[in-house]
């Protein structure tokens, strides 16, 4: 038996229950819609997503979801 993995393993599932340990900085996810596929891309407190929306409002319906997904994650301030 390993027990070096035993231990990472056991650190790994704290550190899971422990997201404020945790913060994004730069990603890129596709939302697979219904009609189209979005690009979002977050990098360093802002986000873009190609969605007509966005372009407009600078907000959109993908980039809500991811804040609530990664919640305490991620700067939603905008500030980086």
């Amino acid at each position: 038996m390993d027990y070096g993995l035993i231990g990472k393993i056991e650190k790994a599932k704290r550190y899971a229950q422990e997201r404020e340990r945790i913060e994004f900085k730069q990603f890129t996810v596709t939302f697979k819609g219904k009609h189209n596929d979005h690009t979002v891309t977050y990098d360093n407190g802002r986000w873009q997503c190609h969605c007509d929306f966005f372009q407009t409002r600078g907000r959109c319906s993908h980039t809500m979801a991811l804040e609530t997904v990664l919640e305490d994650m991620v700067d939603i301030t905008g500030a980086g």
